[in-house]
């Protein structure tokens, strides 16, 4: 998503999120939470999902630049397993959503990023899944100088083929 960003001399201003312009585009109009962390350049944040109440996330950098994936994780779409990514940064100002049923995580690119997202569904530990961040069958090419700075949780993620997914996308 691109948002229309207005400016002048003494800076710009645009909408992060309008209600009737979600409506319009088929997305939820809701959130539950917004969350925002700060992290130094190479860190690796997911891949992350929760298995149920499963979040749909609406995420942008406010500062610095990161690498934003999902992955679909819905066994019933015939995109299961295939991942999308893209640059968001505070320059750009783009933003991504992350559906329901998509396993979400970034990298950061830029000494340091501070990112923001709104989520549909509150945060439930119990049932937050990994998948682990450089599983070969799902493939993703991420811009990486080196070996990435990982959590203990993000170490421990599992492969696609032995982790837990969505069975199907009907009631996400």
């Amino acid at each position: 998503m691109q948002p229309k960003v207005f400016g002048d001399e003494r800076g710009f201003f645009f909408e992060a999120y309008n209600e009737s312009t979600f409506r319009s585009l088929g997305l939820p109009a809701m959130f539950m939470q917004d969350n925002h962390s700060g992290s130094r350049k190479g860190v690796l944040r997911g891949l992350h999902y929760q298995l149920r109440r499963p979040q749909g996330k609406l995420v942008r950098a406010l500062r610095g630049e990161i690498y934003d994936v999902a992955v679909d994780l819905r066994r019933d779409s015939p995109q299961f397993g295939q991942w999308f990514g893209t640059e968001l940064s505070a320059e750009n100002r783009r933003m991504l959503w992350v559906p329901p049923g998509f396993g979400h995580g970034f990298l950061v690119k830029s000494e340091f990023a501070e990112v923001s997202y709104k989520a549909t569904e509150l945060y439930a530990p119990a049932f937050e899944r990994s998948i682990l961040w450089n599983d070969p069958v799902v493939g993703i090419e991420w811009p990486l100088d080196g070996e990435p700075t990982l959590s203990d949780k993000d170490r421990a993620g599992l492969l696609l083929a032995a982790a837990e997914t969505y069975a199907d996308s009907s009631g996400l």
